[in-house]
């Protein structure tokens, strides 16, 4: 029972977890990991609903001030050409004092020297976080959660900026989209080749997450990670969609601030969208809510026939299925923004590999605690520690449960939760 902001919290996961080994030698399963990871979860009974704790996010709060140097890279992919960024966070005192007035609070260009000086044999552990939509590595729900690993000293940081967001600018007319993993995928490969003794771990927020979990599903096991983090996923993108169109407050207030800061984010490359896209700006920069703007921008960019049937093919329920390597996933079941009706409870019991943690309390991406902690930063730095010092990575099969399809043989029937409808190169 819910007394005074003290959260409910719940596990789901398949009825034989993954088994794991301990550097130690001894057997543990995932279920185990994430419940001795995730501490009790008691909120600012102030902030007593979804609502609340959703809104307070709104409140200029200052958060650890993590300091980054970013990356350009062209994009290796020949459909989804470009340049994107990546913001790498730093430790070296001189560097904190480094600010580019151009990019996002405390970040810098690498210099050349920097940027040629890039690679080590290191093996310390190596973090990729994927923010939510329209963010950056500046937002305060990130950089609560990975603070206390960089601060450590014991890891590496970078956070791959979906095209166009954080001050980045476009060299197409591409932003991005919830199945976008091409930027992330290439990221990690280079990640790989340039740092090749450093394990490499996942983290994303909201839109992060499920692009996170897209990109998960697609590499099954062939994805250079070891385990990931899943942060407020809205999983089924129809059904928040349409849970937010449904009450006044989603539509008039949810609906128009995520609809308002896309707006804003295209008007930010207008001069890139008119000289490479056939999109109506002068129609985009009349466009009230999120879903107007995925129909007015989405749509006609990627292809799809109407936003819903973008947020379907976009939704990573399915994709949960598919995922080889350790996940524990996060949400809040009074999230007003990814609905707890989205949840993949089902998904979740059918895969070892995946652990479902619920709260009763925390709104988007809220979480707030008395005295302005955020308690997701908790679960994520103890899981990933966890699985990075404290594990045999070599341990973990990822063989279990490893085919991806499911159907019936005897009718000739097959299920890949990996088939999409639009067909889309994955430059893998």
């Amino acid at each position: 029972m819910e007394w005074l902001g003290r959260a409910n919290i719940d596990f789901t996961t398949s009825p034989k977890p993954l088994s794991l080994k301990g550097k130690d030698g001894n057997e543990t399963d995932l279920l185990k990991i994430c419940r001795s990871a995730v501490p009790p979860c008691n909120l600012n009974p102030l902030l007593f609903n979804g609502h609340a704790q959703t809104m307070w996010t709104a409140a200029k709060a200052h958060g650890p001030p993590l300091h980054y140097k970013r990356r350009i890279f062209e994009a290796d992919h020949a459909e989804f050409n470009g340049s994107f960024a990546v913001d790498f966070a730093v430790t070296d005192p001189s560097a904190k004092k480094e600010a580019d007035p151009s990019l996002t609070p405390r970040t810098a260009y690498f210099s050349k020297a920097e940027l040629e000086s890039m690679g080590s044999d290191d093996e310390r552990p190596m973090l990729v976080v994927l923010h939510g939509l329209s963010g950056g590595s500046h937002e305060v729900y990130l950089r609560h959660a990975i603070a206390p690993l960089v601060d450590s000293g014991k890891w590496e940081a970078c956070v791959v900026i979906s095209r166009g967001c954080a001050n980045s600018k476009i060299t197409t007319g591409l932003l991005y989209n919830a199945r976008a993993t091409w930027d992330v995928r290439q990221t990690i490969k280079w990640l790989k080749k340039t740092y090749p003794n450093r394990p490499l771990f996942g983290l994303g927020f909201s839109l992060g997450a499920c692009i996170l979990t897209n990109y998960l599903g697609e590499e099954g096991s062939a994805t250079p990670l070891k385990a990931a983090v899943v942060v407020a996923n809205p999983w089924a993108l129809h059904i928040s969609s349409k849970m937010l169109q449904s009450t006044a407050i989603g539509h008039h207030v949810y609906q128009r601030v995520l609809g308002n800061a896309m707006r804003s984010l295209a008007m930010r490359h207008k001069d890139e969208l008119e000289k490479y896209t056939n999109i109506d700006t002068a129609n985009l920069a009349s466009l009230k809510y999120l879903w107007e703007f995925d129909r007015a921008y989405q749509c006609p960019t990627w292809g799809y026939p109407t936003e819903e049937a973008y947020y379907r093919d976009a939704s990573c329920s399915d994709s949960l299925l598919a995922v080889r390597i350790p996940l524990l996933a996060i949400n809040a079941v009074d999230d007003p923004i990814a609905s707890c009706l989205s949840l993949p409870y089902a998904e979740a019991s059918r895969n070892p590999y995946t652990v479902l943690c619920t709260t009763s309390l925390g709104g988007h991406l809220g979480w707030f605690e008395i005295g302005g902690g955020r308690w997701h930063g908790k679960p994520v730095c103890n899981f990933l520690n966890h699985m990075a010092f404290e594990v045999d990575l070599d341990s973990i099969n990822n063989e279990v449960n490893g085919k991806l399809t499911s159907g019936n043989p005897a009718h000739g029937t097959n299920f890949d939760p990996m088939r999409r409808k639009m067909h889309v190169s994955l430059n893998q």
